[in-house]
């Protein structure tokens, strides 16, 4: 924020603090946010010290510098979807000729190995690029003694008590509970399944957000029986039509949903966990036993205990996030990023460069604010699903629905073409299971406020589109892009079927 640093010089000066402090930066929080602004700001001169600590899940699972993302969300996640990528693609290699034997199974073990490591060489990895830019690493859990003031305790018991000049807060959120009876004692989260060397067996996944479904996705594509369980939607503040799509398509695939219902308890079955369940529809109860529980009901942020109200730093009373101006709190010389704002996306990219634009203000002169809007993100199911700009529903509260225009079309990819194979009667590669559609606001020269892919490699796909979208494209824009063929973006160049005309766009050809 352009003038920021002297505002917060001005607000030191009234509060007749005189000290002098022993940092100029510390930040609380190790993961991919926090990392980069301690980076940043030591490369600007800076003394800066980072803490980061992880307090073990109700599993015990613990994990090495580098936050959720890189331990146990982006990273792992990836990989076990590919997992799940790979072993389905073993149909399509057939359909192509290769002679490959019936009945290959994964090694379960192996995949958590193979994963476990990559994430340790990429925790040591982080390690040496603190020491390098000089940035005093401590595996400590810190909390606010005052507004300048951080205690950070080590595992061990060690205290240090760290004066800064500035704080920025960093540290992210976790899994929530349901808070129901079992729920931590028996059932595991996103923190617990990606280290977890037993097979999950049958699973029953709880939730219907982003994680759940990812979860259930590649868990069903590496050969386990899957049931989802879900209040109610999929995939809310999502496009609801593309939401829907991919349940079915799951549904479609063999995974079990259970919707709308919500667990009432849960109870050791033997060497399985028993999930009472009360159906929300007609109001009865219901179990069943599984053999691993996960959880994915949303995530808290963590700040119940980090003395924010020592700090004088307002959080909102129930999500525990913190409102934020330009990364600015209540606290002039308090900041934060990532996870814990109120009202903004919980993406890796996101903090990270909020992370370095707020370092080069603060320690460059730099006049760059973080920019939330059209933040492109993708849904790794085993159809994938990226998006960025407007829901169908976001476009038409802003717009009205006479003023935008929804463009789509369903296609087949031309790799999928080869594989005519079925599971229990469905098609393993449907036609028209890929699905575009790219919305427009009508009244401003059709500016392309939206832009939803449903298919595979959908990230790969929307980052290239998201430059358009925060470029200000419009659909002329896109019309005189010549497409590469044979591509599935290509199709986003030739959209002529709108929903409002009411013809089919189920695509016939190549």
């Amino acid at each position: 924020m352009e003038g920021e640093p002297e505002a917060a010089d001005n607000a030191l000066a009234q509060s007749g603090i005189s000290e002098e402090y022993e940092w100029d930066l510390v930040v609380i929080g190790g993961g991919s946010g926090g990392l980069m602004c301690a980076k940043e700001a030591a490369k600007l001169g800076k003394k800066v010290c980072l803490l980061d600590y992880v307090v073990p899940s109700p599993q015990g699972t613990s994990w090495g510098l580098g936050g959720t993302c890189v331990n146990v969300g982006c990273i792992p996640k990836k990989l076990f979807h590919q997992a799940g990528l790979l072993g389905e693609s073993f149909s399509d290699a057939r359909s192509y000729g290769w002679k490959l034997p019936e009945g290959v199974e994964l090694d379960w073990e192996a995949l958590v190995m193979g994963v476990q490591s990559h994430i340790g060489s990429l925790n040591w990895g982080y390690r040496v690029a603190l020491r390098e830019a000089s940035v005093k690493y401590l595996n400590a859990k810190g909390s606010f003694v005052d507004p300048h003031t951080v205690e950070a305790v080590e595992r061990n018991g060690t205290v240090h008590t760290l004066k800064a000049e500035r704080i920025v807060i960093a540290v992210g959120g976790r899994p929530k509970y349901l808070d129901v009876p079992g729920d931590r004692e028996l059932c595991l989260t996103s923190d617990d399944i990606f280290s977890r060397s037993a097979k999950p067996g049958k699973t029953l996944v709880v939730g219907a957000s982003y994680i759940a479904l990812e979860c259930a996705g590649f868990l069903h594509a590496l050969g386990f029986p899957v049931a989802v369980m879900a209040r109610s939607i999929f995939l809310r503040g999502f496009d609801q039509e593309i939401a829907e799509m991919i349940g079915r398509y799951l549904e479609r695939r063999g995974v079990r949903i259970i919707r709308p219902a919500v667990p009432t308890a849960f109870e050791r079955d033997g060497e399985q966990v028993r999930c009472v369940f009360k159906n929300l529809d007609f109001g009865f109860e219901m179990s069943e036993s599984f053999d691993t529980v996960l959880l994915a009901v949303g995530r808290d942020a963590c700040t119940s205990d980090l003395g924010l109200d020592r700090a004088g730093v307002i959080v909102h009373p129930r999500s525990g996030k913190i409102p934020v101006v330009a990364e600015q709190t209540n606290v002039p010389w308090i900041y934060a990023i990532g996870d814990v704002l109120e009202n903004r996306q919980e993406l890796t990219p996101v903090a990270i460069k909020a992370g370095a634009r707020l370092a080069r203000r603060l320690y460059a002169g730099g006049t760059l604010q973080m920019d939330y809007d059209a933040v492109p993100t993708t849904v790794f199911t085993p159809l994938e699903y990226a998006c960025v700009g407007d829901s169908e529903e976001a476009a038409t509260a802003k717009y009205g629905e006479e003023n935008i225009e929804v463009y789509v079309s369903h296609l087949k990819p031309l790799e999928w073409t080869m594989n005519h194979e079925e599971h229990n009667g469905q098609p393993i590669r449907g036609d028209n299971s890929v699905y575009c559609k790219l919305i427009t606001n009508k009244v401003d020269k059709e500016l392309v406020v939206g832009v939803h892919y449903v298919g595979p490699n959908a990230g790969e796909i929307i980052q290239g589109m998201a430059i358009a979208v925060k470029a200000g494209a419009t659909k002329a824009d896109f019309d005189d892009c010549i497409g590469i063929h044979p591509t599935v973006a290509e199709e986003f160049t030739i959209l002529e079927v709108t929903k409002r005309s009411g013809k089919s766009s189920l695509k016939k050809g190549c």
